[in-house]
């Protein structure tokens, strides 16, 4: 059981408060599709040799028909072993690769903004995935989109293309906050794309929202919170707003011309969206997220379970289980040295650092920890340790334990950090 990655680092233009790596420019849209192409290729193992001098990425068959036509001839050439005018593409020290006898469950293509993409060319890394992981289910298919970007004809040839999940980023459904973010489209926009991918054949829709925004009363988070009950998705993905130094919004705080939701506010906000969803059908599964019955996102629940996934573009993460690697945060810097093999930063998880990662994730969820499999996993030692620590957690109520089961009721996520921290290792 495994996840993969892609990261589309591509956006008409940039919006207020993000801080995930992306560019507005689409000159290297090209290079990069088929650099993306052959880090897939890199890490499920398959990459055959290429010939020296010529770079890797401009002339990939999937992404540029031209170069099907003149590179057909030299196929059988590039797959036999390698004469001496060729090199294969290094791997590099302890590159993380999944093998093709791996299940690969889910395909999440997030950005920037994946939808500037073509149906067919997203439909080109599906049918790629499938290839090179052959018994991979695919169960779950996420296509990162925003609500601008999708027409009816779009939406229809996404799903005809394999695509079966769509994570909408509307984030508010007030004009002027859409505005104050820096997003391209409108609230009406957004109600008619959902309505949209309904029609395209989309049973499994996720939307964004964002709460925490200074000037949004009580009373207009409650308008959010009806407006994306009416659309009825299966999923609501909340977060509260966050200032990054590196944003808009954060250079506006530096000068002191934007200032932060006060917390009680915001723990109200938060307060609300519970009430509100839960009372609604929805289960509150992790700090963040939301689901209807059997409706949790599947791809992101492998970063809390631990499941090994694959991050493959400029930026992107995997893991192993043992091992943390991300992507050079550079395109440029990304498409020069693939050829190389994948340029990434590598961090090995001691047992400690498993330990701490393991009660983070396990307890920003419903599900929290078993100390049976934290036995297991972490040794008798460990796991006193972590007894001893969540004591006075548990008696003060923050932290609670049902047949070996413990968890952060969901009303106290809102404080979670403070509470997980004090449970690691030092």
């Amino acid at each position: 059981m495994a996840g993969v990655y892609i990261h589309i680092p591509f956006c008409k233009s940039r919006c207020h408060y993000c801080d995930f790596f992306s560019g507005t420019s689409l000159e290297r849209r090209r290079e990069l599709l088929a650099a993306l192409h052959a880090e897939l290729e890199l890490r499920a193992g398959t990459a055959g040799p290429f010939p020296a001098g010529e770079p890797l990425c401009p002339a990939n068959p999937r992404t540029d028909p031209a170069a099907a036509s003149r590179t057909a001839p030299t196929t059988t050439s590039r797959t036999d072993q390698a004469p001496v005018s060729q090199t294969t593409p290094a791997k590099g020290p302890g590159v993380i690769t999944l093998s093709a006898a791996n299940r690969i469950e889910t395909l999440y293509f997030g950005g920037g903004t994946p939808s500037l993409l073509t149906p067919h060319e997203l439909g080109d890394f599906i049918r790629q995935v499938r290839e090179q992981w052959p018994d991979a289910p695919l169960e779950e298919v996420t296509v990162e989109a925003n609500p601008d970007d999708l027409s009816l004809s779009y939406l229809a040839a996404l799903r005809r293309e394999g695509a079966n999940r769509l994570s909408i980023g509307i984030q508010s459904f007030l004009d002027r906050d859409l505005q104050w973010m820096h997003r391209r489209h409108d609230a009406r926009t957004a109600v008619e794309t959902v309505k949209a991918a309904r029609r395209a054949g989309f049973g499994n829709l996720s939307i964004d929202l964002i709460y925490g925004v200074p000037q949004m009363t009580r009373e207009e988070w409650r308008y959010n919170l009806e407006q994306a009950l009416e659309l009825q998705p299966e999923h609501i993905s909340a977060y509260h707003l966050t200032i990054e130094p590196q944003t808009p919004f954060g250079r506006q705080a530096r000068r002191g011309t934007l200032r932060e939701a006060d917390p009680e506010t915001s723990r109200a906000q938060f307060a609300l969206l519970r009430e509100m969803l839960c009372g609604a059908g929805y289960e509150h599964y992790e700090v963040s997220n939301f689901a209807l019955p059997e409706r949790r996102a599947r791809h992101n629940s492998h970063y809390w379970d631990g499941t090994p996934y694959l991050g493959i573009g400029p930026s992107a993460h995997s893991f192993d289980g043992e091992r943390r690697q991300w992507n050079i945060a550079n395109l440029s810097r990304y498409l020069e040295l693939l050829p190389q093999g994948a340029q990434c930063e590598t961090e090995a998880l001691t047992p400690d650092m498993q330990y701490n990662e393991y009660v983070m994730t396990r307890l920003r969820t419903a599900d929290g920890l078993r100390t049976g499999d934290l036995a297991v996993r972490f040794g008798a030692r460990k796991l006193q340790y972590f007894l001893r620590q969540a004591q006075k957690f548990t008696a003060a109520g923050t932290l609670q334990v049902e047949s070996g089961r413990y968890y952060i009721p969901p009303a106290h996520w809102f404080i979670s950090d403070s509470v997980i921290s004090d449970l690691f290792l030092a």
